[in-house]
This record gives C-alpha cells, sequence and structure tokens, in this order.
C-alpha cells in the first residue's frame, strides 16, 4: 500500500505547467458551451483551451464553494441525464490558500446557492466529494483517504454521483457515493475557486473526459453491485468485483483466502483478491437469504433457506453439501455463531414479535434472549462469547444493543438521533464494533439508500463514518470482518442503465 501512495505523490508534485498553445476562450471552450463566474466575485475568471493538447487552464476567483452560498469560476455545458467525468488536475505555482478548489461540478442551476455535487481537489491536496442537498442549504463532504490523486472521476446515474480516484487513470478507488435530487437538465463542468476573494488562482485539467450517457427511465435500469474491501487503518476502498445483477451480504472465510455472498438464493465464493465468482453446492437450498456464516473453525457453514416460503436456519460443511436442518420453527434468520461454535445466534418471529434467540448447532430447544416489543434483530457474538451484539427498535428508533450471552443485562450503545443502526459485527480481535446506519428518517433496512458503515470501540465511546455509499439492504448484514480484523467487506450500489458500458 506505501509503494501505491507515493505513486500519487509523485504524479500529484508536478505544480508548474506551461500554457504555451493555449488560446483565450470566446464562444464554446473546448466540449463545453461557455465560461463564467458564478456567485459574487472580485476578480473575473477565465479559461484557456488548446486544442493540440486539449488541456483546460481555469483561472478564478471567488471565497469559496461551501457553506450556503458559492463563489468560483465555471466552464460548464448545459446537459441531461447520465454523466461520466473524469480529469487529472494540477495548480500553476505555489498558490496563495491552501483551501484553493479545482475540480469537476454537476449544478442545478447557476445560482449561488443552488443544490450541487462536486469532486474537488484542494491546494493542499485534499480530494472530496462536496454536495448541497437543498437550495440555500449547508453543503456537506465526503472526504478521499488519498491526496493529490492523479485522475478524478465524477459519476452521475440517475440521481446518484459516485466519486472515485486512480494513480492512472484505469484503475479507480471509490471514495464515496449518495442521491442528491439535481433534476434535469443540468450544468456540468469544470470549476475553479480560489478560497481567497482578493485572489485568483489557476489549474490545468488535462485528459478531460465528459461522457453524456443519456436519459433513461427507471424501467430501463439494473443494479450494479460492487463487492468492496475498506482498509482500517488507511480508510482506502479497494474494488474486489463488479456486475451488473443484485448480490450482497459478503462473508470473509476463516481462513481469509475468499469472500462469499448471496445472490438469486444461491451462495457464491469469490477470491479475496478478486476473480470471478464461483457457486457454492447448497444443495437443496436454492432460496438463500443474505443470512449465511462461517463457523469459528472454518468446516461448516450456516445459512438460512426458505422453506415453502418459510425461512429455516441449516448447517453445511464449507465445501458444500447436503444442508442439515437446526430450527424447527420459522421465520428464523441466522446471524451469529458462538465462538465454540456450538450454538447459533439469530432473530426469529414467535407470537408476532421478532426477539433474539439461540439454539445449539445439533439442534433442539430455543432460547429467547430478548422479549421487548418491535423488531429485535442481526444478532452477533464478541469474540470472547460473553455479549451478544444486536439492534433493536424497543426505544422507539433502530439502535445498537448489547446483551450477556444468556440474554442479561441488556445495554444501549448507541443513541444518535441521526441515524437509525443495524446489524453490529465485533471485530475478530475484539477491539470494534461495525454497524450500517441508514438517515434517521427511513424505517426498517431497504434498499437503494444512501447510508454509512460506522465504527465504534467495543469499550465505547463515540462511532465514527467509516464510508458514506449508496447501499442499504445486503451491504453488511452478516459478519464482514478479516481474520486479521484489518479489513471490512462490503456491496455499494448503482442503478445503471441497462445499454451503458460505464
Amino acid at each position: 500500500m506505501s509503494g501505491f501512495i507515493l505513486l500519487y505523490s509523485s504524479i500529484a508534485t508536478l505544480t508548474a505547467v506551461s500554457v504555451a498553445g493555449c488560446s483565450s476562450a470566446t464562444g464554446s471552450p473546448g466540449i463545453f458551451d461557455r465560461s463564467s463566474d458564478v456567485g459574487i466575485v472580485a476578480h473575473s475568471g477565465s479559461v484557456l483551451f488548446s486544442d493540440k493538447s486539449g488541456e483546460y487552464v481555469v483561472t478564478g476567483g471567488g471565497a469559496n464553494i461551501w457553506a450556503n452560498a458559492d463563489a468560483f469560476h465555471y466552464v460548464y455545458k448545459h446537459v441531461s441525464g447520465d454523466l461520466d467525468l473524469t480529469s487529472q488536475i494540477r495548480w500553476t505555482g505555489q498558490g496563495a490558500n491552501e483551501h484553493r478548489k479545482a475540480g469537476w461540478m454537476i449544478r442545478r442551476d447557476l445560482t449561488a446557492d443552488s443544490p450541487y455535487v462536486d469532486a474537488v481537489v484542494h491546494g493542499d491536496g485534499l480530494t472530496s466529494l462536496q454536495f448541497r442537498r437543498t437550495k440555500g442549504g449547508l453543503t456537506e463532504e465526503i472526504k478521499s483517504p488519498i491526496s493529490k490523486p492523479a485522475f478524478i472521476r465524477l459519476q452521475r446515474a440517475g440521481e446518484v454521483y459516485s466519486f472515485s480516484v486512480s494513480p492512472d487513470g484505469n484503475s479507480y478507488h471509490p471514495v464515496g457515493s449518495l442521491s442528491v435530487a439535481l433534476g434535469d437538465p443540468v450544468y456540468a463542468g469544470l470549476v475553479l475557486c480560489s478560497h481567497d476573494d482578493g485572489a485568483t488562482e489557476t489549474a490545468v485539467f488535462s485528459d478531460v473526459r465528459m461522457k453524456l450517457l443519456g436519459t433513461h427511465a427507471d424501467q430501463d435500469r439494473v443494479t450494479e453491485s460492487t463487492l468492496e474491501i475498506l482498509s482500517l487503518e488507511t480508510r482506502q476502498r479497494k474494488v474486489v468485483y463488479s456486475d451488473r445483477y443484485h448480490f450482497e451480504a459478503p462473508n470473509w472465510s476463516v481462513d481469509g483466502k475468499s469472500l462469499l455472498f448471496n445472490s438469486g438464493g444461491r451462495l457464491f465464493t469469490i477470491s479475496a483478491s478478486g476473480g470471478v465468482p464461483e457457486p457454492l453446492n447448497t444443495g437443496f437450498a436454492d432460496r438463500c437469504n443474505n443470512d449465511h456464516g462461517f463457523s469459528p473453525d472454518g468446516r461448516r457453514l450456516a445459512i438460512s433457506h426458505h422453506n415453502e416460503g418459510n425461512s429455516l436456519i441449516y448447517i453445511l460443511p464449507v465445501a458444500g453439501g447436503t444442508p442439515r436442518l437446526v430450527t424447527e420453527s420459522g421465520p428464523s434468520y441466522w446471524h451469529g455463531w458462538s465462538p465454540d461454535g456450538k450454538t447459533l445466534a439469530y432473530c426469529a418471529e414467535r407470537n408476532k414479535n421478532y426477539d433474539i434467540y439461540t439454539i445449539p448447532t445439533t439442534g433442539g430447544k430455543e432460547t429467547r434472549l430478548t422479549d421487548a416489543d418491535g423488531l429485535d434483530d442481526g444478532p452477533d457474538y464478541s469474540p470472547d462469547g460473553a455479549s451478544i451484539y444486536f439492534n433493536s427498535e424497543r426505544t422507539g428508533a433502530m439502535r445498537i444493543w448489547r446483551t450477556n450471552s444468556d440474554g442479561s443485562d441488556e445495554t444501549q450503545i448507541t443513541n444518535d438521533d441521526k441515524y437509525g443502526d443495524w446489524f453490529p459485527h465485533p471485530s475478530p480481535d475484539g477491539r470494534w464494533i461495525v454497524f450500517l446506519s441508514y438517515d434517521g428518517s427511513v424505517k426498517g433496512h431497504p434498499a437503494n439508500k444512501d447510508v454509512a458503515l460506522r465504527i465504534m470501540p467495543a469499550s465505547g465511546g463515540k462511532p465514527e463514518v467509516l464510508a458514506q455509499l449508496f447501499g442499504g439492504q445486503g451491504t453488511i448484514n452478516v459478519p464482514s470482518w478479516s481474520p486479521d480484523s484489518k479489513h471490512v467487506a462490503f456491496v455499494s450500489y448503482r442503478l445503471v442503465a441497462k445499454n451503458n458500458e460505464n
């Protein structure tokens, strides 16, 4: 990973540029319609475009692109539909302000307080996805863990916007994605802000690509699922596998070599380094849901299979085979395996209420651990087996809770009104809890929503965001830590046009 970061740094040191061969833009600058200032700026901006090199040398002023209103220079095109925007960006000179910004922007209109989404590189190398959801609303931000990337990419699929960065323009690392209602048509183009209204700054945009992918109805879109790995140390995201069908709920094998996921009722394995998924033989169980996981010794697999519409829990050999029934009653949805491999924890509906239960892996009598009104779900054991973490809506909002493994001493451990929290998973080393968070206004755990992966110390403390993405149901339902507790696997989603290749 250190070599990867050095590659970014070596490319990003190109700060002095030549503008020879550029001419002042009159009419349409290159592929764009026009160039103008947005908001109140003391010094007008400009753009020089070179037909020979295809470079855009953009100069601009403006106090900031932030808060409730913006001031910057914009080189834009009025467009509709899906977009794929890429470019290299390098600053000229040393610059006066480390917070100056240059990048791509997609904007509803040209008023200073318009909703927008942008992907910008700051003067100090910080790279981020910025957005304002409503007119006059506050700007929010998703920061990239990678500084000074060589290439940036901003994609629009419907109203979902995705930002990624690359060292070479070929392999892109996801930074974040979210949905913002900008409507159609929009303004899309290159943006520059000096962050100092008394001065101007200049940046060179090269390898500029604007792909117009057309306007598409919802029925003409398909799900693009992306299996990703996130490093706890660097917070960088790596794509393992992506394809245009729905898959979900990754587990990490006990030996760390492979990942398991569900799609269309079947289970598939794939190397943790990437490749082609291979189907796992689950015998008659061809209606598996996304609740599955490996035994602590790595020899068995627990699955939840819909038997005549009623989910029941089964165990089978990790290499595949005929499942053995564990739970006689349903619906039952597996979520956790005790560290000694003798007990399963699961969510089950009994008497019209969902609660947390445990049962021996050999089957037999189940034990009810919770009895509060409302949904209790997602139980997972701590690595010492002393506790079970789960999510519960008993207080009116979905929160993360912890109980002793016998069901005593139930304790709420998250309480942030901004979020609704689901599916807590302790790290194998016992230090962390990772979980999925929706906006607090969302009910249930639906698909295709803006969500966050959050993490908090198992000993207690304030949760922090690991990643923001478009996801939800299927993103991280089941235990998905790497065995060394250094990485988390999850699935992100986009709804893309059937006939688009990007």
